[in-house]
C-alpha cells in the first residue's frame, strides 16, 4: 500500500511539473531582428587582463633520421628569423611530428639539434599562406665531422 502510494504521489507530482516545464514564455510583437553575424573568436585573455593575439599561423613537420625512419623525442625550437632567443619550443611525437602556433606576418627560423646528429635549420614565411609543413632529415655526425682523429 505504502509503494502504491508512493507511486501515485510522483506520477501525479510529474504530471504537473511537465506541463509547467514545456510552455513557453509569449512573445511580444516586435520588430523582426536580423539575425546575428558570427562573432570572431575571441582573444586569448591571461590573468593580468592584457590581450594577447590568437596565433593563427600553424608550423607543422615531421622529423626523420639518417635512414628515413621517423624520429620521435626530438627537441624542435622556433624563433623570429635574425633574432637569437627561441620563443617557441616543443618535441617530436612518437611518431616524429610536431606542430606549433605562432603569430602570422614574420618569417621563422625552425631550429633541430639531436645529438650526434648536424643541426638543422628551416625557413618560413608566414606572411603567404595558414600553415606550412615541413619535412626534416637529419644527417649523422661522421667521425671526421666531429674533429677525432682516426
Amino acid at each position: 500500500m505504502r509503494f502504491l502510494t508512493r507511486t501515485l504521489f510522483i506520477t501525479a507530482f510529474l504530471l504537473a511539473v511537465i506541463p509547467c516545464y514545456a510552455q513557453q514564455l509569449p512573445v511580444s510583437p516586435q520588430a523582426p531582428q536580423p539575425p546575428a553575424t558570427a562573432a570572431p573568436p575571441p582573444d586569448v585573455q591571461p590573468k593580468n587582463g592584457k590581450t594577447k593575439p590568437t596565433p593563427r599561423f600553424l608550423i607543422i613537420g615531421t622529423v626523420f633520421n639518417e635512414k628515413a625512419l621517423s624520429f620521435p623525442g626530438v627537441r624542435v625550437r622556433v624563433r623570429l628569423a635574425g633574432e637569437k632567443k627561441f620563443k617557441w619550443e616543443t618535441y617530436t611525437n612518437e611518431r616524429g611530428e610536431f606542430a606549433v602556433r605562432v603569430p602570422p606576418g614574420f618569417d621563422y627560423e625552425v631550429v633541430i639539434r639531436e645529438k650526434n646528429y648536424k643541426e638543422q635549420v628551416k625557413l618560413v614565411d608566414s606572411k603567404v599562406d595558414v600553415q606550412q609543413r615541413l619535412s626534416i632529415k637529419l644527417e649523422a655526425i661522421g667521425p671526421s665531422d666531429t674533429g677525432a682523429k682516426s
